[in-house]
């Protein structure tokens, strides 16, 4: 059945959309009934449109496009969005064109609305994940790729916990999946792992994704790199620590030093009046403990009194090799292989040279100790220039530190030697030697394989 053009035209009419037909100029011959309805500030039809939109007009009408999307003005105050389709209708006379104009202002500015949301997530550098309601990645952004160190390919349709690093235990994540399930946010902090093993702190900020039915459908976490603030309040603690016992060294040393050198004066006596052998080798033993005690009182008081050493220009390198001259000739190093690469020309660091020798041979005999009974032991000593910093790295393949007394080691009187064999004292004075030189020691291990000190101290005049 062919249409009549009274049906044509009713068509035309109650069309739902904004519907113009126009010449080739785009000049108003006909509008639907919604059109009339909308006031226009200009009946040449290419006059409502923006500049781009008004090329686009353009390009439609000559048939290079049939759909485009433009800015579209109306009258003074009133705008819209549209989607734009132009149509051209057959005719004997001039050529004229159905333009169909479609009001898209919704569903825009809630793609420009989801656009802008999506480039600041992306953009941002916080880390940012997103996950559905079964806990699977769907999303990361480049921070959260940067942090982890996994590509974003490694890591769409992982579960987060790709990056435990055994710290929170399953009863911890029991309880945030059921308060982020019942659509309420969850705020906390979390020691995780990156892909090469390196551990991070991050704060984490879990929130619900929620549809307009309240059903959430996904979950949207936001971190914020801790690591820095978890050593530098480590540092903080520490650094109190040794203030703390700086202050209580110098008592300590003297309440105690003068009993002991009364009592090491009345084992002497005793030893040179008494020919009994039992006496003599009990004596001994007494002594030998009296000893032991004075080495670490004279240890505290290094510690507690300023040193009276003057701060002059050092060799890093030459300091170094007189602590490995003193250490290779040892007993115990005698069978450890020593690999000394000492970058030349490095510049002066401002430091005390017998305390930094003091700082090396400690690290060193440490060193020696950790690699006793290995085979094929080796030790590794290197320097180089750093930014604006000297850096010393000292590694050895023995035996290693267990992560839980990582944080212990640089505490007095922390050891893992056995009784008799060391003080605890020595790092923790080698670290409040290198801090007053405005350095830091850094300790890298892992347990059974090898561990690595770095000592990194400022250039002078930096």
């Amino acid at each position: 059945m062919k249409l009549t053009h009274d049906i044509y035209k009713t068509i035309f009419s109650e069309w739902n959309d904004y519907a113009y037909i126009v010449d080739g100029s785009t000049g108003i011959i006909e509008m639907n009934a919604k059109a009339k309805r909308r006031k226009i500030s200009s009946s040449v039809l290419v006059e409502l449109f923006s500049f781009g939109g008004k090329e686009h007009l353009s390009s439609a009408m000559n048939g290079t496009i049939q759909v485009f999307r433009s800015d579209l003005f109306f009258s003074a105050g009133d705008h819209c969005f549209a989607e734009v389709t132009v149509l051209p209708i057959p005719s004997s006379e001039t050529q004229l064109y159905l333009v169909v104009i479609k009001d898209i202002t919704v569903q825009h500015d809630k793609d420009l609305e989801l656009l802008r949301f999506s480039e600041v997530i992306h953009r941002t550098v916080n880390p940012i994940q997103i996950t559905n309601t079964e806990g699977k990645m769907i999303y990361v952004n480049p921070a959260f790729e940067h942090i982890t160190g996994y590509l974003r390919e490694e890591l769409i349709g992982q579960n987060p916990s790709i990056l435990n690093s055994g710290r929170h235990g399953k009863e911890f994540w029991k309880k945030v999946w059921i308060k982020i399930n019942s659509g309420e946010q969850w705020v906390g902090q979390l020691q995780n792992k990156r892909k090469n093993g390196e551990l991070f702190h991050s704060e984490l900020v879990i929130s619900p994704i929620i549809d307009e039915d309240k059903k959430v459908i996904g979950f949207l976490g936001a971190h914020r790199d801790i690591t820095d603030q978890k050593i530098l309040e480590r540092q903080v603690v520490r650094s109190q620590k040794m203030e703390t016992f700086g202050t209580l060294a110098a008592g300590i040393a003297h309440e105690v030093g003068n009993p002991l050198t009364s009592i090491s004066s009345l084992v002497q006596v005793v030893q040179r009046q008494s020919n009994d052998d039992f006496v003599q080798e009990k004596l001994e033993l007494v002594k030998n403990q009296i000893n032991r005690i004075a080495k670490i009182i004279r240890e505290l008081v290094d510690f507690s009194r300023p040193s009276t050493h003057e701060v002059k220009d050092v060799s890093v390198n030459l300091v170094l090799r007189e602590a490995i001259n003193i250490v290779q000739y040892g007993k115990k190093a005698r069978s450890i292989k020593l690999n000394v690469a000492l970058e030349e020309n490095l510049p002066f660091v401002h430091a005390v040279h017998d305390q930094l020798l003091q700082v090396f041979l400690n690290i060193l005999m440490n060193a020696v100790d950790a690699s006793m009974g290995i085979s094929d032991s080796s030790i590794s000593i290197l320097t180089k220039q750093s930014d604006e910093k000297v850096e010393i790295s000292i590694t050895d393949n023995g035996t290693g530190i267990a992560e839980k007394n990582i944080g212990k080691i640089f505490d007095p009187f922390f050891t893992t030697k056995e009784v008799g064999k060391g003080t605890g004292l020595g790092l923790w004075v080698s670290l409040g030697i290198i801090r007053n030189f405005g350095g830091d020691i850094h300790v890298e291990s892992e347990e059974g394989k090898s561990t690595t000190f770095v000592v990194r101290l400022p250039i002078k005049g930096m």
